[in-house]
C-alpha cells in the first residue's frame, strides 16, 4: 500500500472521506498509508451510521475502492495496524484529546464521537444506580395500587405496573415495547404517582419526541389518558398537555449546532419524558444528558425493534440490548415486589445483574393487537428473522389484518394504484367538499398512506406520489393546475426555524373561506396553523412517504410496497416498521425473494455503548 491511493476519486470512499484522511496526514506531519486508511474508514462508517471503527471486523479485508477488482487496497493485520496509529501523533487513548481515539477493543473513533458516547454512557451509569427517596415505599405502593387496579388476565405480573414502579425508583429509566403495549398510559400514571408523593412542590416535567409528527402524538395521547385517572382534579391538572421536539426543548438556533441549554445552563425541568427514542441519535442524546440536571430524572420510551436513528448510533437498541432476555438484579427484585405485589419470574433474577438492566422495562401486552392476529404473528416471525414463516402468514388469507399482493413487474402498481385511490383515499377526498377547514382533512389523512422502503424507483416514493396524482386528475377527483391544488397532502423536508415547521411535518393545501389556497397544519396545542404555500420551507407530496419518515406516525390503513430489487437499507427492522405503522390493516406488496431477504438482514452499527453500560 501507498499514500496515492487517497488521492483517487474512489467509488469507496467519498471525497469528505479522502479529504479527511489528507487533514490527518498534513496535521501528523506524514503520510502513513495505514493511518490515512484509517481516517477514510472511519469517515465513511461514521456517514453509514456507525459510531465507530471496529478494526478486527475489517483486517485483512480487501476494499475495490476504484470499483474494480484492480483497484484493490488490503486492510492492514490487526497488530501491526494498532501499532501504527497508537504511535501516531494523531491517535490517542480514551481520554486523549486527538481527532482519532483508539479504544482497547480496538474500536477507533472520531474524537467527538468518542465523547458523545462517553456523555451518554457516564451519565446512564451514573442515574441508573440512584434510587429515587421522593416517598416512602408503603406510600407509593398505595398509590400505584389505586392508578394500576387491573390485574392481568393470564395471573402474571403487571408489567405496567412495574414499569412505572422501576421509573419512580430510579432516576433513568427506559419503558419499551411495541406500538399498542400501553407505553404512554405508563408514562401518565407515573407522573401522576410523581406529582401526588412530591413533597415540597410538583414536579417541573417536560414532554418530548424527536419529530413534530411524534410530539403531536405524544402530548394527544398524555391529554387523553389523563382524563381517566383515578387521582384528583389539581393532580391531572399538573400533567402538561404539551410536547415539543427535543430540539425545540434544547433551544436550537438556525445554522448552528450549539443549544441553548446545555452543560452550562441546565434545563429548568425535574423530569423529562423522550418518547420514540429508538429515533434519537447518538449526537442529540449526548446532547439531552448534558442539559439534564443532576436531580432530573429521564424516562425513555420507545420500540427497540423498530429503525434506529437517521444519524449515527442505535442508541436505545444499544441500551436495551437487541433481542436479549430481561434479567434482574436480586434486589431490584425483591423492591419491585414490595412495591407492586408481583413477584419476578424466578427465572428473570440474577444476583450479578449490573445496574443499568434494572432500569429497563418491556411491555409484552399488546392492547392494540391480540396474540392472535396477523400483524402480531407476522411482527413476531419478523423480528425472529423467520422470512418463510412471515411470508406464510401474508399469503394465507385466514386474517383479515394483514394480506400480501404479489408484483410480478412495475406495470402491476399503476393498474393497483387505480383501484386502491378510489376505494382508500375516497373519505379523504369527499370531505374536500365539505371541509371549510383542514382539521378533518387532516384526521381522514391518516386513514390511508402509502408507505415505500426506497424514494426512487418505479416503487419508490417518487413515482408512487407521482401515480397517485395522475389517476386523481384523469378521475376529476383533482384539479391539478399547478403546483399547489385543492387537496394536495405535503410533508415539510426541511427545517424552518421562524416558521415552527419541520422536517417530518405533515399538512394539505386547502381553499379557506375566501377560495385561496393556504397550507393547514396542526399546532402545537389543539389548533390548526395555516401559511401561504409560497412562505412554505422545502416540501414534497406525500400520498406515499418512505418507512424512515414514517416513524413516530400511525395510520389506519397501510399499503406497503417493496421495491423490485435488493437494497442494503431492506432490513428486518425496516419491514417491521412498515408493518407496525398500520393500527388496523396492512397490505404488503412485493416479491417474496426480496421480502424474505430483507427479514434476514439486520441493521448492526458498531458501537462502545453497549458494552460500557454492561460490562464490569
Amino acid at each position: 500500500m501507498n499514500g496515492n491511493e487517497f488521492n483517487l476519486n474512489t467509488k469507496y470512499f467519498s471525497e469528505l472521506d479522502i479529504h479527511f484522511a489528507r487533514f490527518l496526514a498534513e496535521l501528523s506531519k506524514e503520510s502513513v498509508p495505514e493511518i490515512m486508511l484509517a481516517g477514510a474508514l472511519v469517515s465513511r462508517f461514521t456517514r453509514e451510521g456507525h459510531i465507530c471503527l471496529d478494526l478486527p471486523t475489517v483486517e485483512g479485508r480487501p476494499l475495490y475502492v476504484g470499483g474494480h477488482e484492480g483497484d484493490v487496497v488490503v486492510c492492514p493485520e490487526l497488530k501491526r495496524w494498532s501499532s501504527l496509529l497508537i504511535d501516531s501523533r494523531v491517535v490517542g487513548r480514551p481520554g486523549d484529546y486527538k481527532p482519532l481515539i483508539l479504544d482497547h477493543r480496538s474500536r477507533l473513533y472520531l474524537y467527538r464521537y468518542w465523547d458523545h458516547e462517553k456523555v451518554v454512557t457516564d451519565y446512564i451509569k451514573d442515574h441508573a444506580g440512584m434510587v429515587s427517596t421522593t416517598a416512602d415505599i408503603d406510600r407509593a405502593g398505595e398509590c400505584l395500587a389505586r392508578l394500576f387496579p387491573s390485574h392481568p388476565e393470564d395471573g402474571g405480573p403487571d408489567w405496567a405496573k412495574i414499569a412505572a414502579a422501576t421509573a419512580f425508583l430510579k432516576r433513568f429509566a427506559v419503558i419499551c415495547g411495541s406500538p399498542g403495549t400501553g407505553k404512554t398510559t405508563v408514562v401518565v400514571r407515573l407522573l401522576a404517582l410523581l406529582i401526588e408523593l412530591s413533597e415540597r412542590m410538583i414536579p417541573r416535567i417536560a414532554l418530548a419526541a424527536p419529530t413534530g409528527k411524534a410530539a403531536f402524538r405524544l402530548q394527544e395521547a398524555v391529554r387523553k389518558n389523563r382524563e381517566g385517572l383515578s387521582t384528583s382534579g389539581a393532580v391531572k391538572a399538573a400533567i402538561p398537555g404539551d410536547a415539543a421536539t427535543i430540539h425545540r426543548l434544547l433551544g436550537s438556533s438556525k445554522n448552528s449546532p450549539h443549544f441553548r441549554f446545555n452543560r452550562e445552563n441546565r434545563l429548568p425541568y425535574d423530569l423529562v419524558v423522550i418518547d420514540e427514542a429508538s429515533m434519537v441519535d447518538l449526537p442529540l442524546m449526548s446532547k439531552l444528558a448534558d442539559a439534564l440536571p443532576r436531580d432530573c430524572r429521564l424516562i425513555l420510551l420507545g420500540d427497540r425493534d423498530q429503525l434506529s436513528s437517521v444519524e449515527a448510533g442505535a442508541v436505545l437498541g444499544d441500551i436495551c440490548g437487541m433481542g436479549e432476555q430481561r434479567t434482574y438484579s436480586t434486589e431490584a427484585a425483591d423492591t419491585l415486589g414490595l412495591l407492586t405485589g408481583y413477584e419476578i419470574p424466578k427465572e428473570m433474577v440474577a444476583a450479578n445483574i449490573r445496574g443499568v438492566q434494572d432500569s429497563i422495562v418491556e411491555l409484552k401486552k399488546n392492547f392494540r393487537f391480540h396474540d392472535a392476529s396477523g400483524i402480531s404473528r407476522v411482527c413476531r416471525e419478523v423480528n425472529a428473522g423467520h422470512g418463510e414463516e412471515a411470508m406464510n402468514i401474508l399469503r394465507s388469507g385466514t386474517y383479515d389484518d394483514v394480506s400480501w399482493l404479489d408484483s410480478r413487474g412495475s406495470d402491476t402498481l399503476p393498474s393497483y394504484m387505480r383501484q386502491m385511490i378510489k376505494s382508500k383515499f375516497k373519505d379523504y377526498l369527499k370531505c374536500l367538499d365539505f371541509s371549510q377547514y383542514s382539521e378533518n382533512v387532516l384526521d381522514f389523512l391518516e386513514e390511508f398512506r402509502i408507505l415505500c422502503a426506497v424514494r426512487s424507483g418505479p416503487f419508490g416514493v417518487l413515482t408512487l406520489n407521482r401515480i397517485v396524482e395522475d389517476v386523481l386528475d384523469e378521475a376529476k377527483i383533482i384539479r391539478r393546475e399547478g403546483e399547489w391544488y385543492n387537496g394536495r397532502p405535503i410533508m415539510i423536508i426541511r427545517n424552518d426555524y421562524n416558521l415552527r415547521l419541520w422536517n417530518g411535518d405533515v399538512g394539505v393545501i386547502l381553499r379557506d373561506s375566501d377560495n385561496i389556497l393556504r397550507a393547514f397544519f396542526r399546532d402545537s396545542g389543539s389548533g390548526i396553523r395555516r401559511f401561504s404555500p409560497i412562505a412554505l420551507p422545502e416540501h414534497e407530496t406525500v400520498f406515499a412517504m418512505t418507512v424512515h419518515k414514517s416513524q413516530g406516525s400511525e395510520f389506519e390503513n397501510v399499503l406497503f410496497i417493496l421495491p423490485e430489487s435488493d437494497s442494503p437499507v431492506l432490513t428486518r427492522e425496516l419491514i417491521y416498521t412498515g408493518i407496525t405503522r398500520a393500527r388496523r390493516n396492512v397490505a404488503v406488496l412485493g416479491s417474496e425473494g426480496i421480502f424474505r431477504t430483507a427479514v434476514s438482514r439486520r441493521i448492526i452499527r458498531t458501537s462502545g455503548l453497549y458494552d460500557a453500560l454492561y460490562s464490569h
